[in-house]
């Protein structure tokens, strides 16, 4: 990661002035103030991965509030910021929770208001990232800002660790593999979320969890030809009535959803010039097609296109 800022450079009367300015460009208005009468100091470090743009930050004492006047002056929309803390504690609030942040805790806050204060010798990892993608497999963000998760095994560590280890390597990487990387990390956030759903759920998001959980393991094991809807609903732990009855109230076929993600996948593989080399045989294997020549009936039924136009007209396309 590159230093934007390190307040040990700068006058410390002129310090939270600048830090404001910086935090700014980097992730867009905010309400900021310092809650401490001791000298400011900060650190700033940023990388930009695929999609996700990663800053690693250190300060204390700071209150900083995401307003309704704040986002009418923001240019970036429809995102999310994952926050992992790394150092110390905050405390996140939004849509009506309140989160008590601890070291290894990881909590999200979408792009509405919200208030986050952190404490003394805090230093966090602020992912930015497509709400898309979360909401597409978990639902309304609304259902899942300011909860705590990841601190007690399951897919916490993994998260932290990865993305620690991605800022160490992504200058290494190729666009390409810095997408996928970003794709992958994606996927862990949303692992993680469901994961948190799952605890102590009320019971009038019960139904909704179980199908946010019923997607993300679609979601989880694309590849596998033999996944159906028995299957899907004895991982998730519910009667396969049960499940079709709860993506029916949703407008939606089990079935259908499985093949939708299968040919998504299939279209964002043909699209990326990192699997150019794959046959396209061996690709529609791995979105969990036993046979090409349903994969390819089932493309051109969905996109107007076989397999391998889509693939060359993409090519054509990309600089």
């Amino acid at each position: 990661m590159h230093t934007v800022l390190s307040t040990r450079e700068t006058d410390q009367k002129s310090r939270f002035k600048l830090w404001r300015e910086v935090l700014f460009d980097r992730m867009g208005p905010i309400e900021l103030s310092h809650l401490s009468d001791e000298p400011f100091e900060g650190l700033i470090q940023a990388a930009d991965i695929g999609t996700l743009r990663i800053t690693r930050i250190r300060e204390s004492c700071v209150r900083s509030e995401i307003t309704a006047d704040t986002l009418r002056r923001r240019e970036r929309t429809q995102s999310v910021f994952v926050l992992i803390q790394l150092e110390g504690g905050s405390i996140n609030v939004q849509d009506g929770r309140e989160a008590v942040q601890r070291a290894g805790e990881i909590v999200l806050l979408a792009d509405r208001p919200n208030v986050h204060v952190s404490g003394a010798n805090d230093r966090s990892l602020v992912l930015e990232l497509p709400v898309v993608p979360l909401e597409r497999m978990l639902g309304p963000t609304r259902q899942f800002t300011a909860l705590t998760f990841g601190t007690k095994g399951g897919t916490g560590p993994l998260i932290r660790s990865f993305f620690e280890g991605l800022v160490r390597v992504h200058e290494t990487l190729t666009p390409s593999s810095a997408e996928r990387m970003a794709s992958i990390g994606t996927d862990l956030i949303v692992a993680g979320l469901a994961e948190r759903l799952a605890q102590d759920v009320p019971r009038p998001l019960h139904g909704t969890v179980l199908v946010q959980r019923a997607k993300a393991f679609v979601e989880a094991n694309l590849s596998d030809p033999t996944l159906d809807p028995s299957h899907l609903a004895a991982a998730v732990g519910v009667s396969l009535r049960r499940l079709q009855e709860l993506f029916h109230e949703r407008g939606q076929h089990i079935s259908d959803w499985i093949w939708q993600r299968r040919l998504e996948a299939a279209v964002e593989r043909l699209s990326d010039p990192g699997c150019a080399h794959i046959p396209i045989g061996h690709l529609s294997y791995g979105c969990g097609f036993a046979n090409q020549a349903h994969f390819a009936r089932r493309f051109k039924e969905r996109y107007g296109l076989s397999p391998s136009a889509y693939r060359q007209a993409a090519q054509a396309q990309s600089p």
